[in-house]
């Protein structure tokens, strides 16, 4: 990490938007980046503790804070997260994140950055790489559950690392279906809404499911005898998107450990023992069979958003201050 000189910290503390974000990060960088973090994690290389959640029961939100220390690449970062599922009445993000990087040497607050692409990102990448690890090689039918930025954030980077032929998507809202189709039209030959989830799944090699939903929407009898599952979107005890049967078929490869014990409601509701973190499969610790069912149950750890955050200050921490 660059460390700055002496200075002012005040007169130094930049801004960093949310399109400058866009502009500077690219999956290219971040993939990789995101896997080598993801092994740090499991090598025990980082400092991390469980994230803190506050209900904010009035108006159905969920305030999260997440931070952590990469000690071997000595980078630091902290990250709030606003998770409010009705924001979209109001027209604004689900997620309101922003992200504080710090300088680990002082503790000194060096930046404030939009955690919106930051957060979209990094999950999209950490997918990408359990997709690498978990998913047959020859992988030609992507399947989205749901049609929100992680759908948009999955879509562009899945497309960007493998070359799918078709992808099928299901949400809710068809209208909303059909529209997110006609976004990402351009990554396969063939894209497709599908008025249930058992139509978007039953030829699926690759599965992203990115809901809300508090109940199961990914149901396991619908399943290929060889699929990867990436679940990004049920990250609390009351939230699910796979059934007792999906969690029973597969083999469960979590970011954290931990975190998913505690989190994920897929996981503790149907008491699903998880195998290994993704990391030790990085790191040669553990062993896979990718011809038979896995899923990936990524809650989206700290750790992850401090590698992004540190490349974008690599790239514009240079620069004069960038306001919002």
């Amino acid at each position: 990490m660059q460390e700055p000189t002496t200075f002012n910290m005040v007169s130094r503390l930049k801004l960093i938007s949310n399109s400058v974000i866009e502009s500077t990060l690219t999956y290219k960088e971040l993939v990789p980046a995101i896997e080598k973090c993801l092994a740090n994690f499991s090598a025990g290389k980082v400092v991390q503790p469980l994230r803190s959640v506050v209900p904010v029961e009035p108006h159905n939100g969920l305030l999260f804070s997440m931070c952590a220390h990469d000690t071997s690449e000595d980078v630091l970062a902290l990250k709030n997260v606003a998770l409010y599922p009705d924001n979209h009445k109001q027209g604004l993000s689900s997620h309101l994140t922003q992200v504080l990087y710090f300088q680990p040497s002082t503790g000194a607050l060096l930046a404030v950055m939009d955690g919106e692409s930051i957060t979209a990102m990094r999950t999209a990448a950490a997918s990408v790489v359990a997709t690498k690890y978990l998913a047959k090689e020859d992988s030609k039918v992507l399947s989205i559950l749901g049609a929100g930025v992680q759908a948009y954030s999955h879509a562009k980077a899945l497309t960007s690392s493998f070359k799918f032929d078709k992808i099928f998507i299901w949400n809710r809202t068809q209208s909303t279906g059909e529209k997110f189709c006609e976004e990402i039209k351009h990554l396969a030959k063939v894209v497709k809404f599908c008025p249930s989830t058992k139509e978007a799944v039953c030829d699926a090699d690759v599965i992203v499911t990115a809901t809300f939903s508090s109940t199961p929407i990914l149901h396991g009898q619908d399943l290929k005898e060889s699929v990867h599952i990436n679940s990004v979107g049920a990250c609390t005890p009351h939230l699910r998107e796979l059934d007792d049967r999906c969690m029973e078929l597969c083999a469960v490869i979590a970011d954290s450990r931990v975190s998913a014990l505690a989190e994920s409601g897929d996981i503790i509701s149907a008491k699903k023992e998880v195998l290994c973190e993704v990391g030790n499969i990085i790191n040669g610790e553990v062993e896979v069979n990718r011809t038979r069912r896995t899923l990936f149950k990524s809650l989206g750890i700290a750790v992850e958003d401090v590698t992004a955050a540190n490349l974008v200050w690599e790239k514009v921490g240079k620069q004069q201050p960038v306001g919002f």
